[in-house]
């Protein structure tokens, strides 16, 4: 194995331009400059296969540079650093149509295997990537990390530096991977425009964002899974509905262009293209004996937000619509799709993987109780028959994971949020924000008086989360920078949970 830091070192700087041994060349081109500015990325990973991505972007925040014109582009998997041994090659024509980005699939491989890959588009070749396929049988561990909510001026994404440093089978991007605005305070640089609306503008800010070289360290690192929530789109929107645009017709051409620009991005496979504004994206990843991934989509489909009327979801006294049975956060079909794919999980542990904080956090006020109705709190009765869902497929261990709230949280999931000695049904860990200001330290200490089942809370550092599975134990860290606006910053963890194999409910490791 090569030691992580040499790799990094090594294969991230711009490969010799020379013309390989072992691609298979396609139909001359001409670059103006360097194509692959914007890295390469590995996702999806499957027992045989993994998606290989990069986009041609010679001048990346001015649209990408590239012509109209159609380009061949070779790509390479192999065994080794070198590219000695070369286990799966390919060409994928790219077009402007997806602002020559590709999505690549590369199979016939062996499961649980680490490979490199890389990219040539005319004389020009790519960084190098390290991926790695799911195991098909037992494993004795599998790590991996998952993050969210990298707002790019409010700090810098040294948290993906040292993650790209670390033994990792896997990243889970649980959303907001880029910001349609600014805000917050002590911003440490900037998004230079306004609010993207376009296919075009959404391209210069996902360019922007992985202008960043940490954030494409890790992706050259590591597959990824990937899902979105608001912000890739507007801030705190419903399906068709948006506080700030009120036409739903015109709001579904901005998810539109949105959509596409995340799918250019990402390492994900054809079959996540979108359809103008929908896209399929919710997964089941199998990862041997050991886990089950099952990645959500709880912004496309949710029912519109309660108890707010047109205004923004935020924490207000509870209503009656809130706990109307027909509201739903995942949509009927996902809903349905989620039951079936539990009754198929065979691994050890189950990974529940969507966007933000699934444990009740009702907040008191002089008006009654007040929920956060941008979240599963708004959508009370489909968090119910998610979880009636895991006790009727029995899962064993399973855990969820999200993000959104800028927070780190542990919880106990209940089925009974008022009965705080009821069975705990599952185990909750969210993430804190990559980048993104947190909620004030009044806000978490009331969250933690008034909910019995968080077991910690802590939103004043920002960071990333790591979980090492085994047969016996789940642990989770909670890694934290001493100062997310010092690129230099240094990460250390905060505290550790575990989870004991067959026995739901968090312990202090």
């Amino acid at each position: 194995m090569i030691p992580r830091r040499r790799f990094l070192t090594g294969s991230l700087a711009s490969a010799a331009l020379a013309a390989p041994a072992g691609f298979v060349r396609g139909a001359p081109v001409s670059l103006s400059a360097d194509p692959f500015t914007l890295g390469v990325a590995s996702g999806c990973p499957r027992e045989d296969r993994v998606i290989l991505w990069t986009r041609l972007a010679p001048q990346p925040l001015e649209g990408g540079g590239m012509r109209d014109a159609a380009v061949d582009v070779e790509w390479q998997v192999a065994e080794d650093e070198a590219f000695s041994r070369v286990a799966s090659h390919g060409l994928v024509r790219t077009t402007a149509d997806l602002a020559h980005s590709v999505h690549a699939e590369a199979a016939g491989l062996r499961p649980d295997r680490v490979y490199w890959y890389r990219f040539r588009a005319g004389p020009a070749l790519s960084p190098v990537g390290r991926t790695r396929t799911a195991p098909a049988r037992a494993a004795r561990h599998f790590r991996f990390a998952f993050a969210s909510c990298q707002q790019y001026e409010q700090g810098y994404f040294t948290a993906y530096r040292d993650m790209a440093a670390r033994d990792l089978d896997l990243v889970v991007h649980l959303g907001d991977y880029i910001y349609e605005k600014s805000w917050g305070s002590r911003h440490v640089r900037q998004h230079g425009v306004g609010i993207p609306t376009t296919l075009e503008e959404f391209r210069n800010r996902y360019a922007l964002y992985k202008s960043d070289p940490d954030l494409r360290a890790a992706h050259a690192a590591f597959p990824w899974l990937s899902v979105w929530d608001d912000h890739e789109v507007m801030d705190d929107y419903a399906n068709d509905r948006s506080y700030t645009v009120h036409d739903p017709g015109r709001f579904l051409k901005i998810r539109a262009a949105a959509y596409q620009a995340y799918y250019e991005h990402m390492p994900l496979p054809p079959s996540a293209r979108p359809r103008s504004a929908d896209a399929t994206i919710y997964e089941h990843y199998r990862f041997g004996e050991m886990l089950d991934v099952l990645l959500l989509d709880d912004r496309q489909y949710r029912s519109a937000s309660a108890c707010v009327g047109s205004g923004r979801p935020t924490w207000v006294a509870d209503c009656v619509s809130r706990t109307d049975e027909a509201r739903t956060m995942l949509g009927e079909q996902q809903e349905q799709w989620l039951d079936a794919r539990l009754r198929d999980c065979r691994g050890r542990w189950t990974i529940v993987a969507q966007q933000t904080l699934m444990a009740q956090d009702k907040r008191n006020g002089d008006d009654g109780a007040h929920f956060w109705m941008d979240g599963w709190d708004g959508y009370p009765n489909a968090r119910r028959r998610l979880l009636d869902s895991l006790v009727a497929q029995r899962r064993r261990n399973p855990i969820v994971i999200g993000g959104d709230r800028h927070a780190f949280f542990t919880a106990d999931l209940k089925h009974d949020f008022a009965r705080p000695d009821g069975p705990t049904i599952a185990t909750e860990f969210v993430g804190t924000s990559i980048t993104s200001d947190g909620p004030s330290e009044a806000s978490v200490r009331k969250a933690l008086a008034e909910n019995p089942h968080l077991v910690y809370a802590r939103g004043d550092k920002r960071g990333y989360a790591t979980v090492e599975l085994d047969a016996r134990h789940c642990t989770v860290g909670f890694e934290a920078l001493d100062d997310v606006k010092d690129a230099a910053s240094a990460v250390r963890r905060l505290t550790s949970f575990v989870v004991e194999d067959g026995a739901p409910g968090a312990r202090v490791a």
